[in-house]
């Protein structure tokens, strides 16, 4: 399966209008967003758990990313509520569920395949003082990318020009990009080369961002 998957394109998915598909595993649903491959895809989706579902015991042999959106994600490693960010690196394993219910922004088979760091944050703990309304912290950095996290106030203006690609999830509130309004759920893929220049709304803006990793893109070593 190919989703989105010409990364020279920008993209732009509204996914709260989007349909909510099966997966495999009853009681966990999912919107894709890119997506190449079948199963075993390097993969960008929303993934909601039903309360008291849960994935079968797997190992990540690309690398796992992912934002708890909303409720408690939980597997063996503990609780992970909602603002948390955390990377699960090639070869770790786990049973993902949720008691309650809850829904994750998930990327697979996006990691360098050497890295063997694994850590979880809370994202809004880590913001630095806002600076002309946008309060940044940097999550994760390594040759390949830069993930940050941004409190984007009222009208001010987030820009960026990193080389490699730039993606963003509007994880609360909106923002407009090229004339558009890109509101909670919305996700934006820009291709090398293109700036990225945004103006938050009137409730202000949480974005997450990953810069530089869209050169770097393939398909999963199946």
């Amino acid at each position: 399966m190919e989703l989105n998957a010409d990364f020279k394109e920008r993209v732009v998915v509204h996914s709260e209008q989007l349909e909510w598909i099966s997966s495999p595993m009853p009681g966990v649903d999912r919107r894709m967003l890119d997506r190449i491959g079948g199963e075993v895809a390097r993969a960008t989706s929303i993934v909601r758990y039903a309360p008291n579902s849960k994935f079968s015991a797997h190992t990540h042999t690309g690398g796992e990313e992912f934002i708890v959106l909303d409720g408690v994600f939980q597997d063996e490693h503990g609780d992970f509520p909602e603002g948390t960010y955390v990377r699960n690196p090639p070869t770790t394993a786990h049973t993902p569920g949720s008691d309650d219910g809850c829904t994750i922004f998930v990327k697979l088979w996006q990691f360098d395949l050497d890295d063997r760091t694994q850590f979880r944050k809370t994202m809004a703990d880590e913001l630095a003082s806002p600076v002309n309304g946008v309060a940044t912290t940097q999550l994760h950095k390594d040759a390949y990318e830069v993930v940050t996290y941004s409190h984007v106030d009222a009208g001010a203006k987030l820009s960026k020009t990193d080389a490699g690609g730039i993606e963003v999830l509007v994880i609360a509130g909106s923002v407009t990009e090229g004339g558009e309004t890109l509101g909670k759920g919305a996700w934006l893929r820009l291709p090398e080369g293109q700036k990225l220049d945004v103006t938050a709304g009137e409730g202000g803006a949480k974005l997450w961002i990953k810069a530089g990793h869209l050169i770097h893109a393939k398909p999963p070593a199946v």
